[in-house]
């Protein structure tokens, strides 16, 4: 019996990055609304998920 393929990751690291680039811009644009704390929250899921 064979091995299953590998998994591969759906998000490389760079976009990562590109991606918590564009959560600082909107943060900035939305920061006295409510929904900025989870946008925040995200941001920092983000940088856990990228090892930061």
């Amino acid at each position: 019996m064979s091995e299953p393929p590998r998994a591969r990751a759906v998000l490389s690291t760079e976009d990562l990055t590109l991606l918590r680039q564009a959560l600082v811009y909107y943060l900035e644009v939305i920061q006295d609304k409510p929904e900025s704390v989870k946008f925040a929250r995200l941001y920092h899921r983000l940088g856990s998920a990228g090892g930061k």
